[in-house]
């Protein structure tokens, strides 16, 4: 490892970090997110929250205990939060993310467990100590939503919500909608209408963020235990990219939510109205991005359109390279 890197990114002077909670489901690109909101001094990571979405909840808190396990990252408390959306009805991704959710690689026995609380107590917990936490959300909403609606007295102290999902054209899940927005409709509805800063990073911007076979190379080449790790999985999401899409690489859609946080002019985004449909029986699950420059409605939602991928792609390399 490359001391003076592993110094600069984690103690950059005059940077004052913003205070996160980032809710999840690993997942190899939220897997991903963790390890970039671990590394860099903008972000102070309260805890992780877990939710049904790439996998069963069971699934996805024991990886992002895995994940934590490589990082050295124990410390940082995790949660588990809604193993099911709001309407009751489980829906995981085992084509994308395989049976575990985080397939393809040899990942470490969780060192820690789930502290005993729910993800809303520890999440209401923070909010309480903290004047301003930004939540990053990179699953299903269903924790977030959960939280806006038992603790509304805590609404003043989200400085904002940052989450991968949604789409302005088309779908991946189906021909109108993104998976973490499909998953639980009623939950990211519910989101979009809160009244905090909001920040969607949908699939028009995380398409952008594409690995390429000789940056998956460049993670192996690294030399350390993550980085081998890590190109294990991301060969392992690229898979059924390759397969849908045609591409060399797998794009890394939760670790651009993360990215938003970063700063720094990497990702560009514009202002519009978003609503969500929770019920049309081709369209359950599209994000209605109201591009129009003559529209009536409110524009609340800052919404992704373009990323800076090699530099994107070289913060993730440089994230990689502090970890053991």
């Amino acid at each position: 490892m490359d001391q003076a890197l592993h110094d600069r990114c984690r103690s950059e002077p005059g940077v004052t970090p913003r205070t996160v909670i980032l809710d999840c489901d690993p997942g190899h690109d939220d897997a991903l997110a963790l390890l970039l909101a671990l590394a860099r001094p903008e972000v102070r990571l309260l805890a992780v929250t877990t939710v049904s979405g790439n996998a069963p909840l069971e699934q996805t808190t024991r990886n992002a205990l895995r994940v934590l396990t490589l990082l050295g990252r124990t410390d940082v408390p995790v949660a588990a939060g809604a193993d099911r959306p709001l309407d009751g009805v489980l829906r995981i991704a085992p084509e994308v993310h395989g049976a575990s959710g985080l397939d393809g690689a040899d990942l470490p026995e969780p060192a820690a467990e789930a502290v005993d609380a729910s993800a809303l107590e520890l999440a209401s917990a923070f909010l309480e100590a903290e004047d301003a936490v930004t939540i990053v959300a990179t699953g299903p909403l269903t924790n977030v939503a959960g939280l806006l609606s038992a603790r509304p007295d805590l609404l003043p102290r989200i400085e904002a919500i940052v989450l991968m999902g949604g789409a302005i054209g088309e779908g991946n899940w189906t021909a109108s909608a993104e998976f973490n927005i499909w998953a639980d409709p009623q939950a990211a509805a519910a989101v979009m209408t809160c009244g905090r800063p909001l920040a969607m990073m949908p699939l028009e911007v995380t398409h952008q963020a594409r690995l390429s076979t000789a940056d998956m190379a460049a993670m192996e080449a690294l030399g350390n235990r993550t980085g081998l790790i890590f190109a294990d999985l991301m060969r392992y999401f690229a898979r059924v990219h390759a397969e849908w899409y045609g591409w060399d690489g797998p794009p890394i859609h939760d670790a651009v939510a993360v990215a938003h946080v970063l700063g720094g002019g990497l990702i560009t985004t514009r202002r519009y109205p978003v609503s969500v449909e929770v019920e049309g029986r081709h369209t359950r699950g599209r994000t209605v991005v109201d591009t129009r420059p003559f529209s009536s409605a409110e524009a609340t939602v800052d919404v992704g359109v373009s990323i800076d991928r090699e530099a994107f792609v070289r913060m993730l390399l440089q994230a990689i390279a502090v970890f053991p």
